[in-house]
């Protein structure tokens, strides 16, 4: 996971010298609240990482042990959407196949309050440049389904706080 070169599975080939990833910049980042794994890194060329400072920020958010796991949405080999608890904040990732979706992000799994959300979701273009995306921040409640709009290949990640 966290592949900062990313290509759509018609545009992906195997590269020596700028390795890629298949699937969104989003479908990498969402990976580090999916895929659970003790022992997390980061896979592509430091470089890259200079480069893709935003990118880069949100994933060092991320814990590596968690408290908590909620499945929001899923269908084998088709989608996942989860949630995952790490003290106070939620970490959120959202995979898709190589089918676009829209999945209803339900958080009614969270404690009555106030919260920020930071989303990473596939942009506009995402379709045909996989690395295009778009950080969204907002203040939202246990109230709120918020739709995450997954390109093909694609995904949608994003992190709770409490106010």
């Amino acid at each position: 996971p966290g592949a900062m070169i990313n290509a759509q599975e018609e545009n992906f080939r195997i590269s020596w010298n700028r390795p890629m990833s298949m699937g969104t910049r989003c479908h990498q980042l969402a990976m580090y609240a999916i895929f659970e794994s003790p022992l997390q890194m980061l896979c592509d060329n430091p470089s890259n990482y200079l480069r893709e400072d935003e990118s880069t920020a949100f994933l060092a958010q991320f814990p590596t042990v968690w408290d908590d796991i909620k499945v929001l949405e899923a269908k084998i080999g088709d989608y996942v959407a989860l949630a995952r608890r790490s003290g106070d904040s939620w970490y959120l990732g959202a995979m898709t196949d190589e089918k676009a979706r829209t999945i209803a992000i339900d958080l009614s799994f969270l404690e009555d309050g106030n919260y920020n959300i930071e989303i990473f979701q596939d942009g506009v273009n995402a379709e045909r440049y996989a690395q295009d995306y778009k950080r969204v921040v907002k203040n939202i409640t246990n109230k709120d389904v918020i739709p995450a709009s997954l390109a093909n290949g694609g995904g949608w990640a994003a992190i709770i706080t409490k106010k």
